[in-house]
């Protein structure tokens, strides 16, 4: 086996131990209660017993027995869930414990894993500023341990990010409801209708991950910054308040911007920074969509 495949399964098994453990202990019962089936399945009728809903009497077998019958539902637990991933260049940045690379690649282990043990679906859609990869949904465990090798393996074509494009092409793929995770910095043109567009048709959740630095710059000086994006640098004067102020104002700009679109189109949507850990952020994210329920 060559060194670079045995250094990725290490790191896919890496990924894996933790994930999984989380998804266990932590997340099981939460995304159960989240991300419920698409509705309720016939299963069969009983005879009526005190408590029963009235609108659940089935008139046909009542009067076939003279005698009242319900009829009686279970959850259509399973679903499809798709993970949209941005991997564009600007996932490269990271200045604290990791790149936002390696903050989806473990984020979209967690839900994926999540998601087999609710006996879900789970595919994939790899974008830039076009879809890079489609992976379409399967069950489990083997397809997940085959995404997150893709995760940390993947090498994208373009380098730009294109929120709007993603959403359109899952729009059009995906034709039954599904539950969709977009996880991008949302550093993209805007894409407010299509994201309104995408929540009509299934169920979307936005997981927005940034780097503080992305927000504030720290004091270091005449510094050269490099768009991941473009490949274009600017040097910066990073001593000038004046500089420090107009970057976190425009960075606070951007992230109400993104607020408002996630708002208006009434999707769920939370920010997770590469300096903290991601379980806190989506534990709350998975009790307020339960308690909307």
């Amino acid at each position: 086996m060559a060194k670079d495949t045995k250094e990725l399964l290490k790191k896919v098994r890496k990924i894996e131990i933790r994930t999984r453990g989380l998804s266990n202990h932590l997340f099981s019962g939460e995304y159960h209660s989240a991300f419920k089936g698409r509705g309720m399945a016939f299963s069969e009728v009983r005879e009526y017993q005190v408590g029963d809903e009235i609108r659940t009497i089935d008139w046909n077998v009542t009067a076939r027995f003279n005698h009242p019958y319900v009829k009686v539902f279970e959850e259509e637990r399973e679903l499809t869930v798709m993970l949209l991933i941005d991997v564009s260049a600007s996932g490269e940045f990271g200045t604290f414990k990791q790149q936002k690379q390696e903050l989806a690649a473990e984020l979209c282990a967690v839900l994926a894993f999540s998601a087999i043990q609710n006996n879900d679906k789970v595919g994939v859609l790899f974008f830039t500023d076009k879809i890079e990869k489609f992976i379409p949904p399967k069950k489990g465990r083997s397809h997940i341990l085959m995404i997150i090798r893709e995760l940390i393996d993947f090498k994208p074509q373009n380098t730009g990010t294109d929120v709007a494009e993603a959403l359109r092409h899952f729009t059009r793929a995906i034709k039954k409801r599904c539950t969709a995770f977009i996880i991008s910095d949302f550093i993209s043109p805007a894409f407010g209708d299509e994201l309104k567009i995408a929540n009509k048709k299934h169920d979307i959740i936005g997981l927005r991950l940034y780097d503080k630095h992305e927000e504030e710059f720290p004091d270091l000086g005449l510094i050269p910054v490099r768009d991941a994006e473009t490949g274009n640098i600017t040097w910066v004067n990073s001593s000038s308040k004046a500089v420090r102020t107009a970057f976190k104002a425009e960075a606070l700009e951007r992230v109400d911007r993104l607020n408002e679109a996630f708002r208006k189109s009434g999707v769920d949507f939370t920010s997770i920074g590469t300096h903290q850990s991601y379980v806190q952020p989506l534990m709350a994210l998975f009790k307020k969509r339960e308690s909307k329920r």
